[in-house]
């Protein structure tokens, strides 16, 4: 395939979506909270009321003389908490459920309140306390949980920002460097404020190659239609803006995020070319690029027999002149064998940086196999590079649509010789 400058699509073999169908996944202990976490999510918060008040009155039961203010101040917040989560579909901003996340928040602010009561219980009888500094830091810290939770759900998720990072090469053989477009992890319930200035940025960006790397849409809205529209819909935006001149290459995610049944609809008829255990050269300014793209079945020993048998050769040939080498995978879970089988570069996602991130500390979840060894950013082992995207979107189901240290990212490399 040519396009209308002369550069060629060399022998690629593509793939049609409707073969994705990994069997066998087994679910992770984290994909089995998410879903515990979407059951208790069909709870409407006001049936709950008695657990509110219940935890509102073990919040304020060290505090002796204090308890009835203390109560009422814990029962302020829950209240202030949840109207700020109902809020968020409401405002076209994201559409996860209240009760999972407002619980999360009422254990943690009940459990500061209790400990910040037992300290001044303690130090009340033994003479050396007085009440208001013990209350101060009380309302100071759960004025900062309300600060942190406003900022994760309502200010970073939307913060996209453009990462770029540049490699060189000496197979990378023109004279212009090729500047590929980096988008993982969409996640789409509906279209926000975040899809939106996807476009706009790609736009403004002009790459000359774009990938995906899966997770279009979110574990809640697999078999949504309306979601399967916003998905489509944004695409084929994306593939607008990009032109007949800008190549899309992508891959699928995580098996129970993009589902068999749902991601052909998602992509029908789109000029998007689909690489699921599939190589396609491209021959762009002057430089040939080998592109394998791997399903993803979250098994490293299902995947790994797929990628050597994908690549077989390049480790062979690392001798002779061979074409730059990018490897999508949705997980950073192959690297040791990326590295091995001379990739050049390996981009992914899934881990969104942990989503939610503490100081210093980093990730608390990942997903990965690895752990935290490859959380997000840039790592480079002998001649690989390895890319862990943010990227752009949120879990569904009961997990709160939040982000914290791990805003929404697209990456912008420069590759040049």
């Amino acid at each position: 395939m040519t396009d209308n400058r002369g550069d060629t699509w060399l022998g690629g073999q593509r793939d049609s979506p409707t073969s994705y169908g990994p069997s066998g996944y087994r679910p992770n202990a984290i994909h089995t909270a998410l879903v515990l976490a979407g059951l208790l999510g069909r709870i409407q918060p006001l049936a709950l009321t008695p657990a509110w008040l219940a935890l509102a009155a073990i919040a304020s039961w060290p505090w002796n003389g204090l308890r009835v203010p203390v109560g009422v101040m814990s029962l302020a917040f829950i209240l202030t908490d949840g109207a700020s989560l109902a809020l968020l579909p409401r405002m076209g901003r994201s559409f996860g459920p209240v009760t999972p996340p407002l619980l999360a928040l009422t254990l943690i602010r009940t459990a500061v309140t209790f400990v910040s009561g037992l300290l001044w219980s303690v130090m009340w009888h033994s003479g050396r306390g007085e009440t208001w500094p013990f209350l101060v830091l009380t309302v100071v810290l759960n004025l900062a949980l309300s600060t942190v939770s406003f900022y994760a759900t309502w200010i970073e998720p939307f913060r996209v920002g453009i990462t770029r990072a540049e490699l060189h090469s000496t197979k990378l053989e023109g004279q212009v460097p090729l500047r590929l477009l980096h988008i993982t992890d969409l996640h789409i319930e509906r279209i926000t404020l975040r899809e939106r200035q996807l476009l706009y940025l790609v736009e403004e960006l002009a790459p000359h190659i774009i990938v995906l790397t899966g997770d279009y849409l979110t574990l809640s809205s697999v078999h949504d239609s309306d979601a399967q529209a916003g998905a489509y819909g944004l695409l084929a935006e994306l593939c607008d803006i990009a032109g007949p001149q800008c190549p899309i290459f992508a891959i699928t995610g995580s098996p129970p995020v993009d589902h068999p049944d749902t991601v052909p609809a998602a992509f029908a008829e789109l000029p998007i070319a689909w690489l699921l255990d599939a190589t396609e050269e491209l021959r762009l300014n002057g430089h040939t690029l080998r592109i394998a793209g791997l399903r993803c079945t979250a098994d490293r020993n299902r995947d790994v027999p797929r990628l050597r048998r994908l690549l077989e050769g390049g480790a062979a040939q690392a001798n002779v002149h061979t074409p730059f080498t990018l490897l999508l995978y949705h997980s950073p879970d192959l690297m040791s064998e990326a590295v091995e089988l001379g990739v050049d570069l390996y981009l992914c996602g899934h881990t969104h940086g942990g989503q939610i991130r503490l100081p210093i500390f980093g990730a608390i979840f990942t997903s990965s196999n690895f752990g935290k060894r490859y959380e997000m950013g840039r790592y480079e082992e002998a001649n690989t590079t390895l890319y862990v995207s943010r990227g752009l979107g949120m879990e569904g189901l009961g997990a709160p649509r939040a982000r914290f240290l791990a805003p929404p990212e697209i990456v912008l490399w420069t590759l040049s010789s």
